[in-house]
């Protein structure tokens, strides 16, 4: 279910993920908030109580905790929220170092390699790159740039879902995005698992610019932090508004 045009959570100030909580904790006089119990497949007459809080470290940001009437039980929500501020634009889903994605996915020595060039974390093993600190993707050789389409071509599906909805118990069952941009103020509530159909849509390949594309899903080295070892790391992003288009 969306909102447009005259969305209260926007236009009341959408500041963190502690305002959502808020909302939910508050959805007896929150019609927004009792849109999305709704869309989450509540009858709002047999909720007796609803608690929500703010996650760190998480997929899930927000989790919302719904108690049902006569049923003597609580049933948990996971939340992931996105807040826009422009007309569209990538938004970063996952950032870690690349030793936690090779433990994570099992990332073979040659494509670890390949991408601490890519991110720095190693330098460049030849002269003359675009950046000297690092190297782009449509630097490495053919058959360099071919292994590293076929590592994430064979393993797409479980990075898609380790950097969109996560693992364990906390992670993300539906993604929140709230638009507030210029006199736009809207809002989508989806499934996770429609984000992902959604992400994973395309192929993966090269960037002209020498980033990597998995489906939907832009991948490259953080950059920024004024020089800090922290640029070396690598980043996961997404444009959150295309979710808006998706019935």
């Amino acid at each position: 279910m969306d909102s447009s045009g005259g969305s209260k959570i926007a236009k009341d100030g959408f500041n963190n993920e502690k305002d959502i909580a808020n909302k939910f904790i508050n959805w007896r006089n929150d019609v927004e908030a009792q849109q999305w119990l709704k869309t989450m497949g509540y009858e709002l007459n047999n909720i007796e109580y609803v608690y929500a809080e703010v996650l760190h470290g998480y997929k899930t940001d927000v989790q919302v905790q719904v108690t049902i009437k006569l049923k003597n039980i609580i049933e948990a929500q996971n939340l992931q929220v996105k807040l826009v501020s422009n007309q569209k634009g990538f938004n970063q889903i996952d950032k870690r170092w690349i030793k936690n994605y090779a433990d994570m996915w099992e990332i073979p020595d040659n494509i670890i390699k390949l991408l601490k060039y890519y991110t720095g974390e190693i330098p460049p093993y030849k002269q003359n790159t675009r950046d000297k600190r690092r190297m782009f993707m449509d630097e490495f050789s053919e058959e360099e740039q071919n292994e590293i389409l076929q590592y994430f071509e064979q393993n797409k599906m479980l990075i898609i879902l380790d950097i969109v909805k996560g693992r364990g118990k906390f992670a993300a069952e539906w993604i929140l995005v709230a638009q507030k941009y210029e006199n736009i103020f809207r809002w989508t509530l989806k499934p996770i698992n429609v984000a992902i159909n959604h992400y994973s849509e395309g192929k993966v390949e090269i960037t002209s610019r020498g980033n990597l594309k998995i489906g939907r899903i832009g991948m490259q080295r953080k950059g920024g932090d004024a020089g800090r070892e922290t640029a070396n790391m690598l980043q996961f992003k997404v444009d959150p508004v295309e979710l808006f288009d998706i019935n």
